[in-house]
């Protein structure tokens, strides 16, 4: 049987260079696309924080995870607009428990 829902969790390093109104901004476009797709169940801001190592020329970040409930098919779609929008260093989605 397939599943219908399952629970995932996206961690997103936003850049600092655009300011912090480009950080809030790009935060809400990703909250709202999850909710268009699935259901939204924590957005945690953990901010900006040193980086281990650079990336793209930029040493601070800043870190929001998202919680979320949405159908398989969703997530691979979410990381391919994650990855083609300006703004973000690095991501990762993943199953969780």
């Amino acid at each position: 049987m397939a599943k219908l829902s399952e629970k995932y969790e996206a961690v997103v390093v936003f850049s600092l260079k655009n300011g912090e109104d480009a950080v809030k901004a790009l935060v809400a476009k990703f909250s709202d696309l999850i909710k268009e797709h699935g259901t939204l169940v924590d957005v945690d801001e953990w901010g900006a924080r040193k980086l281990a190592y650079e990336i793209n020329y930029e040493t601070d970040g800043y870190y929001v995870v998202y919680s979320f409930d949405c159908k398989p098919d969703f997530p691979m779609e979410f990381e391919r607009i994650i990855n083609i929008t300006d703004g973000v260093l690095r991501s990762l989605v993943t199953v969780r428990k």
